[in-house]
């Protein structure tokens, strides 16, 4: 029987550590396992985060095995090979796909009935192998997707335009990797479309600002593994939000990464694209309106996908 109040973490790095720091904040579960090939890192782990209980919610947070994870109404897996300086998340598919591979049968043997999210890196290409692999159901199986590139974006146009980045509505889609896109055309300010609001802020070389912040967006993971070799803080906050629409059937439009099965006339791959999340997982997949140019980018992108996909062994 599954707890809706409980979470596993799966990988005790510097990503799983700060999404489980995260969760703690936020008091979303009252219990939480992490688990790990190092049992005494998760040990480590789950102590110092139960030493701040105190000044938190109540929560029971300690380190396991799959077996404890068995109820849980959320596993996310965060294990992996990091991301190194002048390498790409498509690179790091053979390492990740092979630890993927070890994890999940300890998943489905346990007759887990949950939602499994994916954050480990590609993790679009890992989401769909995660898919693969375990048989669950494709509402059953997300990933983290382009949750924290959106937030970038959003981040980077409210700091250019001068407002509330919670008031910008922008999206990034596709992989979550160099082949993203940003869906300009519905971009608004709080409804007033971007271009529109850009006029009113008295600001020049509209299409030129577009471009440079897509590329800071794109490029933002090498520039913060350049100088401090890992990204965590921010993608933590992004599984956050997905796990609090899950566990509060907020149903929210977030773009996670999830099995396409026709739309966009796509299918066989996971990307990253704009979801209704709720209790049950991807509650539904939307089709949003796109100019030519951006079809024509999120084919591209789905294109490169595929072909990494098709070089897996996921039987």
């Amino acid at each position: 029987m599954t707890n809706p109040r409980k979470v596993a973490v799966v990988g005790c790095g510097f990503v799983g550590s700060s999404i489980a720091f995260s969760l703690m904040q936020r008091g979303l579960y009252s219990e939480m396992v992490l688990i790990d090939i190092n049992h005494a890192k998760a040990e480590g782990e789950a102590m110092d985060l139960s030493h701040g209980l105190p000044y938190a919610a109540s929560m029971d947070i300690y380190a396991g095995g799959y077996e404890d994870a068995a109820d849980s109404a959320l596993i996310i897996i965060t294990a992996g090979a990091n991301q190194k300086p002048g390498e790409t998340r498509l690179d790091l598919i053979g390492k990740n796909v092979a630890i993927l591979k070890s994890i999940i049968p300890e998943i489905t043997s346990r007759n887990f009935e949950g939602i499994l999210m994916i954050v480990s890196n590609p993790v679009d290409v890992l989401t769909y192998a995660a898919y693969r692999l375990s048989g669950y159901a494709p509402s059953r199986v997300i990933g983290s997707g382009t949750v924290l590139d959106t937030a970038r974006l959003k981040y980077l146009l409210g700091e250019h335009l001068q407002v509330d980045s919670r008031s910008v509505h922008a999206v990034i889609i596709g992989e979550h990797g160099d082949s993203e896109l940003a869906v300009w055309s519905g971009a608004n300010v709080s409804g007033i479309d971007l271009d529109d609001f850009y006029q009113l802020r008295g600001l020049n070389a509209y299409e030129e600002d577009k471009q440079r912040i897509y590329e800071d967006v794109r490029d933002s993971a090498y520039e913060i593994i350049a100088r401090k070799e890992a990204t965590y803080y921010g993608i933590a906050m992004a599984v956050n939000r997905i796990s609090e629409s899950i566990l509060k059937n907020e149903e929210a439009v977030l773009p996670i990464s999830v099995v396409l099965e026709g739309q966009y006339g796509l299918s066989g791959l996971c990307m990253s694209i704009p979801s209704v999340v709720g209790k049950n997982g991807c509650e539904q997949v939307l089709e949003i309106p796109m100019n030519v140019q951006e079809q024509r980018a999120l084919q591209d992108s789905a294109r490169q996908l595929k072909e990494v996909i098709e070089t897996l062994r996921l039987e």
